[in-house]
């Protein structure tokens, strides 16, 4: 007869304790080298940042023609005899520049506008090379997240494509009766470079957090407030397009009284060129009424997006939107000074400077938007 077991006694032999729990299928997944990836994204942020003003300088102070070749690998190196120097010097007394602008032009001044252009040049080499060394990398080692790949590929190829928009810009410059590049191409150059800024701020942002944690804050995320950050981005960005159509014409130079434009609202030049489309960008007038305006409606929504992200139930997106709208204000303050002093070199570095500040607080502000840090009562991120 077998004997009666207690409902207490266990049913099997041995340890019979509920396995611990291992977690979702996000947690299991292999999670690369975020750490090491984010900090070579910042390694090129800095580098296109310094790009950007390296840039600027360039423009505003006419070098940007003084190389008249497109050599990726052999211009790497600048003229290393004075006899070097002088058949580079040659090159350039054949373009309008020299021929309009510069004909007095001695060997040693030319020299000083060299050097702008091939640093700017030379800059972007190294970035490509700092692209493909990390990305090749970490590709090689099986060390990019999952879905990462893309997005990393993705930024060489904007920034090869970048390359050829700029020698697309310089020579626009180098024939007919032009005595700078074309402002709409230096334009293009610009937005792509500030998109590409903005898309390693946004990579490196979303990297220094986990998975997890974005998927849990994309749950408690404020839809509406991200797209007013969209909106704010994409305004902020077209007004930073409109810079540079102002600075490839000089147009901050031309007018340089404020709230008036040569004592009037709106310019009475406005539209003296033909056909009518030119005047939208090679018209002094036009161009920086339009530049002054946007950034007006620029600072309109930019405080009612600030407003708004103020009320945020997060604390850190509500500080994000702050700072976006302090910097928002200063550079309002600054492009005001900028043209009231007729863009000197050092207050128009300053003032791209703020757009750079500007534009990274946004895309900060908009992620924190759709992935808040969600706090708890005493104030501690969770």
């Amino acid at each position: 007869m077998s004997q009666k077991r207690s409902i207490f006694e266990e049913v099997a032999s041995g340890d019979t304790r509920p396995a611990e729990p291992k977690g979702g299928m996000i947690d299991t997944r292999p999670r690369g080298a975020r750490k090491a990836i984010r900090l070579w994204l910042l390694v090129l942020f800095a580098m296109v940042w310094a790009m950007i003003l390296v840039g600027g300088a360039t423009r505003l102070t006419d070098s940007g023609l003084s190389i008249t070749e497109w050599k990726p690998i052999t211009g790497a190196l600048p003229p290393m005899s004075e006899s070097a120097w002088q058949v580079e010097f040659e090159k350039y007394q054949q373009i309008p520049q020299f021929e309009l602008m510069n004909p007095n032009m001695t060997l040693e001044e030319f020299k000083g506008i060299f050097w702008w252009e091939w640093g700017h040049r030379q800059l972007g080499r190294v970035i490509g090379l700092v692209w493909a060394v990390g990305f090749l990398g970490f590709l090689v080692t099986k060390r990019i997240p999952t879905g990462w790949t893309g997005r990393l590929l993705g930024l060489g190829v904007l920034g090869g494509l970048q390359g050829a928009i700029g020698w697309w810009m310089v020579s626009s410059g180098l024939e007919g009766r032009m005595v700078s590049v074309a402002s709409y191409r230096l334009a293009v150059h610009l937005g792509l470079a500030f998109a590409i800024l903005g898309l390693i701020t946004w990579y490196a942002l979303l990297l220094s957090r986990s998975e997890a944690e974005l998927l849990q804050a994309r749950r408690v995320g404020e839809a509406r407030l991200f797209g007013l950050g969209t909106g704010l981005m994409h305004f902020a960005f077209l007004q930073i397009v409109l810079g540079a159509l102002v600075a490839g014409i000089d147009a901050g130079r031309g007018y340089i009284d404020w709230p008036l434009m040569g004592g009037e609202f709106f310019p009475s030049d406005a539209f003296n060129l033909e056909p009518l489309w030119k005047n939208f960008f090679e018209n002094p007038a036009l161009v920086q009424f339009i530049h002054r305006m946007v950034g007006y409606a620029l600072l309109a929504f930019g405080v009612m997006a600030v407003l708004k992200g103020r009320r945020s139930s997060h604390v850190t997106t509500q500080t994000a939107f702050s700072w976006v709208g302090a910097m928002l204000l200063l550079q309002v303050v600054l492009g005001i000074v900028t043209v009231m002093h007729a863009a000197p070199l050092h207050l128009g570095l300053i003032h791209q400077l703020g757009a750079v500040v500007l534009w990274v607080l946004i895309i900060r502000a908009r992620l924190l938007a759709r992935y808040p840090i969600v706090q708890s009562i005493r104030g501690s991120a969770k």
